[in-house]
């Protein structure tokens, strides 16, 4: 048994503290979840916001808001198919 499922088993969380466009779209964040037991994601505001103005990967995205809703919809898929 891999160590973060004994933790997750005894009810600790275990929290990502980097959410990147390229995580969600390569697959990593659900083999994440799968394999390693992540339950969660958080970023800091600042150095999320800096990310999002310096990289290409968000261009096409108009809005935090549209960010937002599009990092919301890919978690609910993640947890539905976990």
């Amino acid at each position: 048994m891999k160590a973060t499922q004994l933790l997750h088993e005894l009810g600790q969380s275990l929290w990502l503290d980097n959410i990147t466009r390229d995580l969600l779209d390569s697959g990593t964040l659900e083999r994440y979840i799968d394999e390693l037991s992540v339950s969660g994601l958080t970023s800091n505001p600042t150095i999320f916001d800096h990310t999002i103005k310096n990289s290409a990967a968000y261009d096409a995205v108009a809005s935090w808001h549209e960010l937002m809703e599009v990092i919301g919809s890919k978690s609910a898929d993640l947890r539905k198919a976990s």
